[in-house]
């Protein structure tokens, strides 16, 4: 039996490993690259709210407020003459958290406009989602922790909510409790 031998050019020692190095190199490079250029780009807030006017479930009102309801919840929505009690958290769009608060009650009159227009939507016990472009939050205007031109994302549950005239009322009978309580002759 014979073998026959094929002319194959030796390659040098080491040559295809420098090759595989090489092309990872690249492949690292491109990728370092691509990461790099994305990370001075961020979407515009009307770009970002053209693309989440799209997702599944989401609401866009003529003001340009967006919301999607979580939980539907019961009953009559509050009005601007109401406060209401709500929890709430407030994000950035990249999830930093700026504010929450479990109970808190609001004005429905005294916070932002696109904040105001959300929980008119809500009814108690309702769960929604607000994106609150910058022309119904804090505009070209920094707030603490936002940033100007923010987007502001709040998670929010209306608890309960009562007209100005029934908590004027509710305070006026407390005061004249007090006020009996501390009349009365020591025992």
């Amino acid at each position: 039996m014979s073998t026959t031998a094929v002319p194959l050019r030796p390659i040098a020692r080491g040559s295809l490993t420098r090759l595989w190095i090489g092309v990872a190199a690249l492949a690292l490079a491109a990728g370092g690259l691509a990461w790099a250029g994305q990370q001075g780009v961020k979407a515009s807030p009307a770009t970002f709210m053209a693309q989440n006017a799209d997702a599944e479930g989401v609401i866009t009102t003529p003001s340009g407020l967006q919301y999607k309801v979580l939980a539907e919840g019961t009953g009559p929505s509050p009005t601007t003459a109401d406060v209401a009690l709500v929890g709430y958290k407030g994000t950035l769009l990249d999830g930093t958290v700026f504010d929450e608060n479990p109970q808190a009650p609001m004005p429905i009159d005294g916070v932002v406009p696109g904040f105001s227009e959300g929980l008119q939507k809500m009814k108690k016990g309702g769960k929604y989602r607000l994106w609150i472009p910058p022309q119904l939050g804090y505009g070209d205007q920094a707030a603490g922790p936002i940033p100007a031109g923010s987007i502001l994302v709040f998670d929010v549950e209306l608890h309960d909510f009562k007209s100005r005239a029934e908590i004027m009322q509710m305070q006026q009978m407390m005061q004249q409790q007090q006020g009996a309580a501390g009349a009365q002759p020591p025992r």
